[in-house]
């Protein structure tokens, strides 16, 4: 048996899984105010400690596992897509123009719900995305690192004009909490929308053999009978929503939809089918992980998940890049 067959193996998923459950037990574990395990059996603070712990701690663990399990998929479907192991939707202007379609309805309709602001971030988001694919078939890829490097320069242009016009009108301070990922104020109330990313990435599991498909090119996928425009504008608006979903509850969160699958793909190859439930642990996990160091290092105050995955994930990053530029050497 190989060393792919033994991680992708029961074993592998039972080692996942208790990491996962026990990064999940830390996190309901930490935060703000004193959690006693024994008071929620009995006592006088009995009920104190059951609103703590269903109000804010529960409700921020499940979210931070469902906005990394989310954006992790939808990194792997975007890579698979565009055909590039170097996009997700923070270097494809998916996710600046999900925050300037927040601004946006911020301005225009100020008491729009929750759920009006998600669907008109999901709208700028695909648009955005779009506009990246179409720039790409405008310019010759000579290496795969153009591609990112497009969508990085896409996504500084639409991040610049959002601030520009947040400026103009005092709402630099809510631009901030867009773009930086902060789950420090999640609450039971104010997360629910992540189950619909959740829900995107298990209807992407359920197609991923036509993705896995769509990914060896349009040509392929056209001569074994997929519609590939038509499977190319579902997956993106699933990037796209699962990406907006996650900018208008915590803010924005890089690097986490390119290291993880690629990192999964390192060790388990290109099936989708094989590998998105890999992607989605491996997702929660890292965002759990460095959730509780942002809450360690300088306790009792916390670092914006946002900043610690930004710090990990580049060097993480560079890793997979030596490590992949080792093997195809």
């Amino acid at each position: 048996m190989s060393w792919r067959q033994s991680i992708g193996g029961w074993g592998g998923l039972a080692a996942v899984a208790a990491l996962l459950l026990l990064l999940c037990a830390a996190s309901v574990s930490l935060g703000a105010g004193q959690l006693s395990w024994t008071a929620l059996w009995g006592g006088e603070d009995a009920e104190r400690a059951w609103r703590l712990l269903m109000v804010s701690r529960v409700p921020r663990t499940l979210a931070l596992l469902l906005a990394g399990m989310s954006l992790a998929v939808a990194g792997l479907i975007m890579q698979m897509l565009v055909r590039n192991r170097y996009v997700e939707p923070t270097t494809a202007g998916t996710v600046e123009s999900a925050t300037l379609g927040i601004l946006v309805i911020t301005l225009v309709a100020p008491d729009t719900p929750v759920i009006g602001k998600m669907l008109t971030a999901t709208g700028f988001a695909l648009a955005g995305t779009l506009l990246f694919l179409a720039l790409l078939r405008r310019v010759p890829l000579r290496t795969p690192f153009i591609v990112p490097l497009i969508g990085l320069i896409l996504g500084g242009v639409i991040h610049a004009a959002t601030t520009f016009v947040a400026y103009r009108y005092d709402l630099l301070q809510s631009l901030h909490a867009w773009t930086t990922g902060d789950f420090s104020g999640v609450l039971r109330g104010r997360y629910e929308l992540l189950w619909i990313g959740f829900g995107l990435a298990c209807a992407a599991y359920a197609a991923a053999d036509r993705y896995t498909v769509a990914g060896m090119g349009r040509e392929f996928a056209s001569n074994l009978g997929l519609n590939h425009a038509r499977l190319t504008l579902a997956g993106l608006l699933i990037v796209s929503a699962i990406s907006a979903v996650v900018v208008v509850t915590a803010g924005g969160i890089p690097f986490l939809g390119l290291i993880v699958p690629n990192a999964v793909s390192l060790m388990l190859g290109d099936n989708m089918r094989r590998s998105i439930p890999w992607v989605a642990a491996l997702g929660g996990i890292f965002v759990l992980a460095c959730d509780i160091i942002g809450r360690l290092v300088i306790h009792p105050y916390e670092i914006p998940i946002g900043t610690v995955v930004g710090v990990l994930g580049s060097i993480l990053f560079l890793w997979l890049l030596r490590t992949r530029r080792n093997r195809l050497g």
